[in-house]
């Protein structure tokens, strides 16, 4: 008998690499050749059963997790890119990228990260930056959007970064019943440092100075900013050698190995802080009550989203959740998603997402049942935060913070309380971006969807010029 769902490779190759595991060795466990794994990491095989749950039971989690494969995000990512102008008389179809992704799905990454590197290549041009490559300079690639991928490929989870983290609370706990002080106490016992608060210029958070061997954080800092802060720098120091080999493992190019360390750092720090099974019981115990946690490990609204993000350990995992960070001027600088749902990879998600409304309403958790085009519901939660401003007239950075889950887990997050899930009443229609969207009556188009064919009736005038186009045939 067959699997249902058999285009699991990439999920199991990705697994066997966190693990460090051969071909040849999972092949011997498992009681198949090393060829014939080879073959459904690559989806030229469909896999059974029997095997499927051998699988699962070898890497430690459920049969369904391991058939949740990452084709409708590569979809959505291509999709996107295949609606730039660029392929107007391409005469592609929906069907054609989904036979793509579903068929060639190390093509269709190969073609997203050949149009990341073309997207910013004309874009760079375009506005005449300076630094830009030349044509023939193959290798480059948009740091953000590699780091971004790589989180993905790990579903934001790593096993080495946990445990380090576990290993050095745990020390820390043991120095003192205060966490602040116990940290104190480590990073003068284990690195020579005496950490304080002073006074450094605008914009440092933190500074380390190797030769007064002092780890000084900014004065004007929110105390759950100075702690994660100084959480970071240890992340570098004891997890280097856990950083360095997930760097390695991830074939990062161009700038991108500078930006994942610090995102692994950042990840050590929230581990640290809200260590993993403390930080699960408070989720459950509070049904996601953000702010309650918030208070409970003394950090901030962002800290906690994130933190909830990482939960993915087998047998003991939180709910799937995508987490996405904008600016007020629609620029997503932060996105990831378990949940199912796509955020957009090239351009500015639809700004019927309450991610964006978050902002008229400062400081107060929106909530919202949206729906995609294809009909998939999800659960959303938003809130707008402010950054900086520490100091007198000092500038201030407005982000929005949007994290959720599929509708069928929307019942153990408290904001879900009061609402009627199933009434379609209370879902908004929501897109991934206006080129791909097929909603043609949607009255807050930016832009037209990349098959119209423009109709004008000169009698009416609609309240929006995008809406009354026709969808080419």
């Amino acid at each position: 008998m067959l699997a249902t769902e058999p285009r699991i490779g990439s999920r199991v190759q990705r697994l066997r690499r966190t693990k460090r595991i051969s071909q040849a060795d999972l092949a011997s466990a498992l009681g198949i050749s090393a060829s014939y794994l080879n073959l459904i990491e690559h989806n030229r095989r469909r896999i059974t059963v029997p095997l499927l749950m051998k699988l699962a039971g070898y890497f430690g989690i459920e049969p369904g997790e391991l058939v949740e494969s990452d084709e409708s995000r590569l979809v959505g990512d291509l999709m996107e890119l295949f609606s730039d102008d660029l392929f107007t008389d391409a005469g592609l179809t929906n069907q054609d990228i989904r036979d793509l992704a579903s068929s060639n799905p190390a093509v269709g990454r190969a073609v997203v990260r050949l149009y990341d590197q073309f997207k910013t290549l004309r874009e760079a041009r375009r506005t005449g930056a300076t630094g830009v490559p030349d044509e023939d300079e193959i290798g480059y690639h948009p740091a953000t959007d590699a780091v971004s991928d790589f989180i993905q490929e790990h579903a934001n989870y790593f096993p080495t970064l946990e445990a380090a983290a576990e290993r050095v609370r745990h020390d820390i706990d043991f120095a003192a019943d205060s966490f602040e002080y116990g940290l104190k106490t480590y990073l003068f016992n284990v690195f020579g440092l005496n950490w304080r608060s002073a006074s450094l210029p605008a914009g440092i958070a933190r500074r380390h100075d190797a030769n007064t061997r002092e780890l000084i954080t900014a004065e004007v800092l929110p105390p759950e900013s100075a702690l994660f802060a100084v959480a970071h720098q240890l992340g570098l120091l004891a997890a280097s050698r856990e950083i360095d080999q997930l760097i390695e493992s991830g074939n990062l190019a161009a700038d991108a190995p500078i930006l994942t360390r610090n995102a692994l750092a950042s990840y050590f720090a929230a581990a640290l802080i809200m260590p993993y099974e403390p930080f699960l019981r408070a989720c459950t115990e509070t049904r996601y009550d953000i702010e309650r946690i918030e208070r409970r490990f003394r950090t901030s609204f962002e800290q906690v989203c994130h933190r909830m993000t990482t939960l993915q350990r087998p047998g003991l995992s939180g709910i799937p959740l995508h987490l996405v960070r904008t600016d007020i001027a629609g620029n997503i600088s932060k996105r990831f998603s378990l949940s199912g749902i796509h955020i957009s990879r090239h351009s500015g998600a639809c700004p019927r997402w309450n991610v964006y409304a978050a902002f008229l309403h400062p400081e107060r958790i929106n909530v919202q049942l949206s729906q995609m085009p294809e009909g998939q519901r999800y659960f959303c939660i938003a809130k707008s935060i402010t950054k900086g401003g520490y100091r007198h007239n000092a500038p201030r950075r407005h982000l929005a913070i949007g994290l959720g889950c599929h509708i069928s887990h929307a019942h153990q997050m408290v904001y879900s309380d009061g609402m009627n899930l199933a009434d379609p009443s209370q879902t908004v229609p929501i897109g991934v971006g206006c080129r791909i969207c097929p909603r043609l009556d949607c009255e807050q188009r930016a832009q037209p969807p990349v098959d119209h064919r423009f109709t004008l009736n000169d009698s009416e005038m609609a309240e929006s010029f995008y809406a009354t186009v026709r969808r080419g045939v």
